[in-house]
């Protein structure tokens, strides 16, 4: 999720209402005196007449005669009569904030926890609950913020009417029906409606809110393809539209938004090739492709560009043909790695143990062959390492090297090497792996002898 907007100021922060001629009018009696100068906070603090006495009271001076009391009662009764006049003034004049709000309240069909409560015209809405706005007149809504609190109903596209929004968050709700449309809000930079049931498509003119930076779409129903015209949203940071229906292939101008950092398309049914063009995203540090329907291979050049990735997960799909052999070497700050559940053949990279931080390598359920590099004994971060259901040998000392290599990875929790093509005496030097690891996996091999 990403930054929020600040809070709305408290009343104080208002702006002062001065009635005035040429100079501020004055209660005069003798050397008590007051100026008629009241905020629209001030006024706003008092709840009835009653209040508005017992603060009257505590102003009057010992001294002071009992029709000034009056008069000063009468004044700031006036006074703060005006100033409320003033302040609904400020929703008529903005109508159009108001009017959005209560259409979207109109769809709301369940609001359990009573979010919504205070959501009347009787008290101005930038002191509704998730509203905030602001600090001066017009005053005009920044941001709605009204993540779980299991609402009900459909989002109404009258949202899309909040012209000076910058920050809508309706995730982890349950939300029906199509995403509303709000093309026109031009200065939208955060839009969160993840975690609903909402269906239909993404709109393309989603592509027209220019500002946006955080758009996070994942866990709902989504169907058709991802709109190319997403790649007109040049500044885009992060992008989550996993765990939806989503179909077709990922657009290749997505490759042309350059602020780009975190992608997660994660757990749809997308088809063809992963674009060439994401490869030239260098400030990308998530990227999260897995359980799609992607093939073809990566293209050798992928990662020159990359080389703050930190997070490469493509496991589940139908990606094949040979690893980039100098994989490791454009990827030096790669925290996790997942490829598992594909088509790819040929050797393990020997570079992958030149990526120092890696702390997961799963590469389990494909069809390499050859040796496990001695290499990803540098590895020194490694908690994890899935070698399983692939075709890796070992037949002589040689090949079993890599246990021994293993050794300097002290902080090694789980290492499966289940299900290759490992052959003969498991070497003593499998006692000394990490003290910290808990799982050791040899099933579906060819191994004899005893155990160490």
């Amino acid at each position: 999720m990403g930054p929020q907007p600040a809070e709305h100021p408290n009343h104080s922060s208002h702006t002062t209402t001065t009635w005035q001629t040429h100079a501020a009018p004055r209660l005069n009696r003798g050397a008590f005196s007051l100026p008629l100068t009241v905020s629209s906070g001030f006024c706003l603090s008092f709840r009835s007449v009653g209040e508005i006495s017992q603060f009257a009271e505590v102003m009057r001076s010992p001294k002071q005669p009992a029709k000034l009391d009056m008069l000063l009662l009468l004044a700031l009764l006036l006074l703060c009569n005006g100033v409320g006049y003033v302040h609904g003034r400020t929703i008529h004049e903005n109508s159009v904030d108001l009017h959005a709000l209560l259409d979207f309240k109109k769809g709301i069909t369940s609001d359990p926890q009573g979010a919504l409560n205070n959501w009347t015209t009787n008290t101005h809405f930038c002191r509704w609950n998730g509203v905030n706005c602001t600090t001066t007149r017009p005053f005009r809504i920044l941001s709605l913020n009204l993540t779980a609190q299991n609402l009900q109903g459909q989002i109404s596209s009258s949202l899309g009417n909040l012209t000076f929004i910058e920050s809508l968050d309706l995730s982890h709700n349950n939300f029906v029906g199509p995403l509303p449309i709000l093309g026109h809000l031009q200065k939208l930079q955060i839009l969160y409606l993840n975690s609903n049931h909402l269906n239909g498509t993404i709109p393309d003119s989603l592509g027209n809110c220019s500002s946006l930076a955080y758009l996070d779409f994942s866990v709902n129903s989504l169907v058709g393809a991802i709109p190319p015209k997403l790649g007109s949203l040049s500044n885009l940071f992060y992008l989550d539209l996993s765990v939806n229906l989503l179909q077709g292939a990922i657009p290749q101008k997505l490759g042309s938004l350059s602020n780009l950092g975190y992608i997660s398309l994660k757990s749809n049914q997308l088809e063809g090739s992963i674009p060439r063009d994401l490869g030239r995203l260098s400030k990308l540090q998530v990227l999260i492709l897995g359980q799609n329907r992607l093939s073809g291979e990566i293209p050798h050049d992928f990662f020159n560009l990359l080389a703050i990735l930190k997070y490469l997960s493509l496991e589940s799909n139908m990606l094949g043909k040979a690893l980039p052999p100098n994989i490791g070497d454009n990827l030096p700050n790669l925290i996790q790695l997942a490829l598992d559940g594909n088509s790819f053949e040929g050797p393990l990279p020997s570079s992958l143990g030149n990526a120092s931080l890696l702390q997961l390598l799963d590469l389990s359920n494909n069809s390499f062959t050859g040796q496990i590099p001695t290499s990803f004994g540098k590895l020194s971060n490694l908690t994890t390492l899935n070698l399983e259901l692939n075709n890796l040998e070992a037949r002589d000392d040689k090949g079993w090297e890599f246990i021994n290599a293993l050794r300097n990875c002290r902080s090694l929790t789980s290492l499966s090497l289940s299900y290759n093509q490992l052959q003969g005496s498991i070497p003593h030097s499998i006692g000394h792996l990490s003290t910290s690891l808990q799982q050791l996996l040899l099933a579906g091999n060819s191994l004899s002898g005893q155990i160490p």
